[in-house]
């Protein structure tokens, strides 16, 4: 019983530490100009799933993001850079 006990911490732990489960830009609030979880207090750092793509670090845009149609194909490409615009922005039509 004691090993199936430890198992299950560990399990919890590492679920907690590590989540597996995707944010998408609606699962996300903008307070001041920073981007956090709904109900928390720190500036959200990590991946953004479903349409748009992308990263946040310490709230802000970070790194490259795509927007696509409702079709699919590509409408926008581009990196920000602290919330940014870092560089070109490719916009495609649709």
């Amino acid at each position: 019983m004691k090993s199936m006990k430890t198992i299950l911490t560990i399990l919890f732990i590492s679920l907690l530490s590590s989540p597996s489960w995707s944010v998408t830009l609606g699962d996300l609030v903008e307070r001041d100009g920073l981007h956090y979880e709904k109900f928390t207090d720190a500036p959200f750092t990590g991946e953004v799933t479903g349409n748009p793509q992308g990263s946040y670090k310490n709230g802000k845009k970070d790194g490259a993001w795509v927007l696509y149609w409702n079709n699919g194909q590509l409408k926008r490409k581009g990196n920000y850079k602290n919330g940014k615009r870092d560089g070109a922005c490719i916009t495609a039509n649709k």
